[in-house]
């Protein structure tokens, strides 16, 4: 700070120094006042590059993570879809086992025994057009690779660095009438046994006498079997999504704290700035109202 000499009035220093120091007064003031109006700590890139880069690392991150949890939320629907049209499969394949079990013992007549073969087809039908409605934006969820528009494997956002984990949800092996990657249709079109379902065709429901019923009823067992595990399948995967949303919840909070301490404000710290600068921006006025009056003094030596 220059010296004063009130002697020399042409310069006015403390007039200027008192003018200095409202004007950077003035400018720490505008900056709280900034930061209390937006609530950030960091209002540009100048104020702290490093703190910058890294906040902005940190706002990214946690953007993604919300992304993704989204995208885990829409998986886990998608397979609540699935697992609903599995477990009419089930309820429906209980309801055929019930009836083909009637049909292993001798007091059938071969009119009953036609009844009981039209309403296992009518059941396999119906096990048909459930495959068919379960469905996602399109996509078959439990057909399998056969026919258009379906899957044998789903793959789901589940990492925030844009990596995806896909997952073949029904594999089975051939002795349960299921291959892998394939689904969970009842049979074919052809009425012939189909190695892409659960291998339900007239021939595997025929029930014309006890050998034959059976049969059917272990093929329908088969048929059962496999439906549980993908239940199972569904039901583990639909575990591990949640794990990953409590996991990446976490995270996500854990990285919203660390940006939150970088770039944004202390308000309470900010007010009290505020307020004691806006004191001395009302001082260092009073000065510089003084420091111009004072060199007036001078005018005695002129009367």
């Amino acid at each position: 700070m220059a010296n004063v000499d009130v002697t020399r009035i042409a310069g006015n220093i403390g007039a200027l120094n008192a003018l200095n120091a409202l004007q950077t007064v003035n400018s720490q003031l505008a900056i709280h006042q900034q930061r209390l109006a937006s609530g950030k700590q960091l209002l540009s890139a100048a104020d702290d590059p490093a703190g910058m880069s890294i906040a902005t690392s940190f706002d990214i991150r946690q953007q993604a993570m919300q992304t993704t949890l989204n995208a885990i939320g829409d998986a886990q629907n998608l397979l609540s879809n699935t697992e609903t049209g599995l477990t009419k499969i089930k309820d429906v394949l209980v309801q055929m086992q019930n009836k083909a079990l009637q049909s292993k013992g001798d007091t059938l007549g071969t009119q009953e025994r036609n009844a009981v073969f039209g309403q296992l087809q009518a059941f396999r039908d119906e096990i048909n057009d459930i495959v068919t409605q379960t469905a996602w934006n399109g996509r078959n969820l439990i057909s399998g690779a056969a026919g258009s528009g379906s899957t044998g494997s789903l793959a789901f956002l589940t990492n925030p660095d844009a990596s995806v984990q896909g997952v073949s949800l029904f594999s089975f092996t051939t002795g349960q009438k299921i291959i892998a990657g394939m689904g969970f249709r009842a049979s074919n079109t052809t009425g012939t046994l189909d190695s892409t379902g659960l291998g339900l065709s007239d021939a595997a429901l025929y029930v014309s006498d006890v050998t034959a019923g059976s049969t059917a009823s272990a093929n329908i067992a088969n048929a059962l079997t496999a439906v549980q595990e993908g239940i199972a399948q569904v039901g583990a995967f639909e575990a591990r999504l949640s794990f990953k949303v409590d996991t990446l919840s976490v995270q996500k909070a854990n990285t919203a704290a660390a940006y939150n301490r970088i770039a944004n404000a202390d308000m309470a710290a900010e007010q009290v700035e505020a307020s004691k600068l806006t004191i001395l921006q009302q001082t260092s006025t009073a000065m510089l109202a003084q420091a111009n009056t004072a060199p007036q003094f001078l005018l005695q030596l002129f009367r």
